[in-house]
């Protein structure tokens, strides 16, 4: 999956061009309004950003894992926060349902995160569960043909845009293979947000906290639907994520 050298070339210079002429300029209005202006974002969805790891067939651009590192080294030159309006959608949010979803999954998710349509967002990380995932404390009860969650997400990067989040849950004991990968979508009733943390820098980037009070989902919400694979899951997408943040 890549891009050929010259169609390649012309998006990055595309992307280079967007960089000078439109996000530079806009970067105090990024600072005084804590937002990406909503004509940017629109502007990225028609340059096929939020699809830069997404395979032609779901109908993303489909760059190598190289290719999007320079994509992001180019995108460096601007607010950081102009880049995780889409990050998200290009990493950590759809990788897990691209390595490991379903094809069922794959054809009802990947198109609308590659055209921008549904923001995704990661959420694993726990109040009391960081850098120790596998002691991750929000649980998944069976209960007939849905699971019933509980728990709560913190520091989830967009999960104020989110359509959707790739969350990981307990199903069963304890340590990393009692952890599941789900899809749950934002408007589930018993998801409520916390207020957008406030930062040191980054204005423009959105995180919060993601409180889940008896949130009901499809069994089939979970990624590649077989329990138990979630911290495998969320391990690869995160091994993934290092290379284009280096």
């Amino acid at each position: 999956m890549a891009l050929d050298d010259e169609s390649f070339g012309l998006l990055q210079q595309s992307v280079q061009r967007f960089i000078q002429e439109r996000l530079v300029p806009a970067e105090n209005i990024l600072e005084e309004e804590d937002d990406v202006p909503a004509d940017i974002v629109a502007d990225m969805k028609e340059m096929g950003l939020f699809g830069l790891s997404i395979p032609e067939e779901y109908g993303g651009i489909g760059l190598a894992m190289v290719q999007e590192c320079e994509v992001a080294y180019d995108l460096g030159h601007t607010a950081l926060a102009f880049r995780s309006v889409f990050g998200t959608n290009v990493g950590i949010g759809s990788q897990g349902i691209l390595m490991d979803g379903t094809d069922a999954q794959k054809a009802d998710y990947l198109p609308r995160i590659a055209s921008g349509e549904l923001i995704i967002s990661f959420a694993l990380t726990e109040p009391n569960a960081g850098s120790d995932a596998a002691s991750l404390q929000t649980r998944a009860t069976l209960d007939g043909d849905h699971y019933v969650i509980n728990g709560s997400k913190r520091y989830i990067t967009n999960a104020p845009r989110a359509g959707a989040f790739t969350l990981m849950a307990r199903t069963g004991g304890e340590g990393a293979g009692g952890i599941s990968a789900f899809i749950v979508p934002a408007d589930t009733p018993g998801i409520t947000l916390g207020k957008p943390d406030k930062k040191m820098g980054q204005r423009g980037t959105k995180t919060c906290d993601v409180m889940l009070d008896n949130v009901r989902v499809p069994a089939a919400n979970i990624i590649g639907g077989v329990a138990g694979q979630g911290f495998k899951t969320a391990m690869k997408v995160l091994d993934r994520g290092r290379h284009a943040r280096r």
